[in-house]
């Protein structure tokens, strides 16, 4: 049996940051990832170049049942204190838009730095090592696994949430705070692409491929950025910001021309270009496909110099409102988060420690807190895992 000061389950950007400011203060770490490699998210987040943080990160950017919890971590280790990080080790980045900040490089820069921080504090990281139990001792935890029985003063769950269960994802976290205790917010898919039923789909099949730039709202959400058709339903940055806050039900509502009146553009054309078909006026402004689709939904076509000033309303009227119910989201094999997690209404958002079970902590996905897209998540991955490494 080996005893360490702090066991922390999952080497993803949350369990490494809080293995490295624990083993900065000279506590002994051991963090047990189930995959035979660290920092999965990490690796493919961005394309592959890391969008590890967003300069505008702030409590608004987040959802939660308890939207207070966020805002302490995010005060104590504001995007600056990570990019201060990146910048000591020399690694070249950039800003996309929207304070999206990428890797000018490949995202296994970020991974390197991370282990070279583990390195330097002399964390301890074993792969491919599966917990099996867990049990509460007077003095702390013992853990059960593949690689042996280890007991430490403190257990760190930072075991992330069920998306992409490809990557290892599963729901061993909430299973854990479950075996304590804790609630735990049902986990829903979040930044995820929408579905449809089969008469709907068979439309959207037609567009598939082709992207807009659009504003996607539910509610007071809106998001103004691409949505794209596929052949399942719709994806694209707008429909992955909007499905975080959707449920079975709900009516999305998209304007596919926010930056023109459409009602304004098409009278101006029926004057210019009366003879003009409608659907190649359209071409003006969407993909061929998406103008004859268009038309086809509103069920206004024809020459312009034909069309009525109400027929011209019906069809600006629809671009700039379509009201679309998806059936569902291709769920957590796609999405990029998990919304849910465990109640942090039982969790101490100054240590990340459970109030009911002296010793565990929670961090990262796991819990519920759920960022925005665009490196929102990563940014919430490093303050709570600081936050957690300073009392563990």
């Amino acid at each position: 049996m080996t005893e360490y000061d702090a066991v922390i389950i999952g080497a993803g950007a949350a369990g490494l940051m809080c293995a490295i400011e624990a083993g900065k203060r000279g506590r002994s770490v051991l963090v047990i990832e189930s995959t035979e490699n660290i920092a999965g998210k990490i690796r493919i987040s961005g394309g592959g170049r890391c969008n590890f943080t967003n300069l505008d990160s702030g409590p608004a950017n987040f959802l939660s049942e308890n939207p207070h919890f966020c805002v302490s971590a995010l005060r104590r280790y504001p995007p600056k204190s990570f990019v201060a990080l990146v910048e000591k080790y020399d690694i070249a980045y950039h800003e996309k838009k929207l304070g999206q900040l990428f890797c000018d490089g490949k995202s296994h820069q970020i991974i390197d730095m991370l282990i070279r921080e583990c390195e330097a504090a002399d964390v301890v990281i074993r792969t491919s090592c599966h917990s099996d139990t867990i049990e509460k001792m007077d003095a702390g935890f013992r853990l059960n696994s593949s690689g042996g029985t280890v007991t430490a003063a403190a257990l760190v769950m930072a075991s992330g949430g069920k998306s992409i269960p490809k990557m290892g994802a599963s729901g061993f976290g909430y299973q854990v705070a479950q075996q304590f205790g804790h609630n735990v917010i049902k986990p829903v898919p979040a930044l995820v692409p929408f579905t449809f039923l089969n008469d709907q789909l068979g439309t959207l099949k037609s567009l598939a491929g082709v992207s807009v730039e659009a504003t996607v709202s539910l509610g007071k959400a809106s998001f103004s950025e691409a949505i794209l058709f596929t052949h399942r339903g719709l994806s694209g940055p707008a429909i992955l910001q909007i499905s975080s806050y959707w449920t079975l039900g709900d009516e999305v509502r998209m304007n596919l021309s926010p930056s023109l009146d459409m009602r304004a553009f098409l009278t101006e054309q029926r004057t210019a270009q009366p003879k003009q078909e409608l659907h190649n006026i359209l071409t003006q402004r969407f993909a061929r496909r998406l103008g004859r689709f268009i038309c086809d939904e509103a069920g206004v076509s024809g020459r312009l110099a034909d069309l009525s000033n109400e027929r011209l309303g019906k069809i600006a009227d629809f671009i700039h409102d379509w009201r679309i119910k998806p059936n569902g989201t291709e769920g957590f094999r796609t999405a990029e988060v998990t919304r849910g997690g465990v109640d942090t209404r039982e969790i101490s958002s100054k240590t990340f420690e459970s109030k009911k079970v002296s010793g565990l902590y929670f961090i990262g996905e796991v819990v519920d807190v759920t960022g925005q897209l665009g490196g929102y998540n990563f940014q919430w991955a490093w303050a709570s895992g600081h936050a957690a490494g300073q009392y563990i």
